[in-house]
């Protein structure tokens, strides 16, 4: 479990998190969402340590980050997945060898016992027959699949991902989505969900935490959103859901164009 306890965030005077406070359960799907400029990527950037809050504590069951030595906080980034937004694999290297990358750096297991746990990991997301192909020759789903095989390679106990459907189809999206909740759910992590598309809320929305202006407006499951009463969450499903069917339309008239 990951617990942010009122955290502050400011910029050159601006106040871009204003005291949040919220829990990130584990075996859930947790999910950040809001407009850009919101703060939902500052405070991912504050939940993993890559940027520091100006007040608050981040608790890493019960371990606080903002208190951590430098040897801790490497610790405890080998805990942690990541599952970037443009998949962030490496051109030059296979699909094997991008799975086994952080293996190679992290893992003191014997070469043959690394390359057995890229290829469990490559099976787990359906990705066997692709091992030996480099990202050029696969298509933007199974890229996500081996970033997604990547992020668990080190087994990590904390999963964090940044529109993980960001360039996707909707068909290959829901793919993406199932896969980051089943393995979520199987290997009982706790998984933090930077996104701005309402399908993954509807679809895998376990715990939802909407920030609006830099303040946690609502918080909730994915049930619980269709019937909310906040009109600022309210209004930005709507948008979302609106800007969504302009797409759609705008796409079927080129093609038909």
């Amino acid at each position: 479990m990951i617990e942010v306890k009122n955290i502050i965030k400011s910029f050159d005077g601006r106040v871009v998190l204003n005291n949040i406070s919220a829990i990130f359960e584990d075996g859930k799907t947790n999910l950040i969402i809001g407009r850009s400029g919101s703060g939902k990527t500052v405070l991912i950037k504050d939940i993993i340590g890559l940027i520091r809050p100006d007040s608050g504590e981040i608790l890493y069951d019960g371990r606080d980050l903002i208190s951590m030595s430098k040897k801790e906080l490497n610790k405890l980034r080998r805990e942690m997945g990541m599952l970037f937004q443009g998949s962030a694999l490496f051109d030059s290297m296979t699909v094997l060898e991008n799975v086994m990358f952080p293996l190679d750096m992290f893992s003191n297991a014997s070469a043959a016992e690394r390359r057995k746990r890229a290829q469990f990991c490559l099976d787990r997301v359906n990705l066997s027959d692709a091992e030996d192909l480099y990202p050029s020759e696969i298509s933007g789903g199974m890229m996500k699949r081996a970033a997604i095989a990547r992020a668990i390679a080190l087994n990590p106990k904390y999963l964090f991902c940044d529109e993980p459907n960001s360039g996707l189809d909707p068909k290959t999206s829901l793919l993406i989505d199932d896969l980051i909740h089943d393995i979520t759910v199987e290997y009982n992590m706790t998984t933090v969900i930077n996104t701005h598309d309402m399908n993954s809320v509807m679809n895998i929305g376990d715990n939802i935490i909407f920030i609006r202006e830099g303040v946690k407006e609502w918080q909730g499951n994915k049930e619980e959103v269709i019937t909310s009463r906040n009109k600022a969450l309210n209004d930005f499903i709507f948008a979302s859901d609106l800007a969504k069917k302009v797409r759609e339309v705008e796409e079927k008239e080129s093609k038909h164009g």
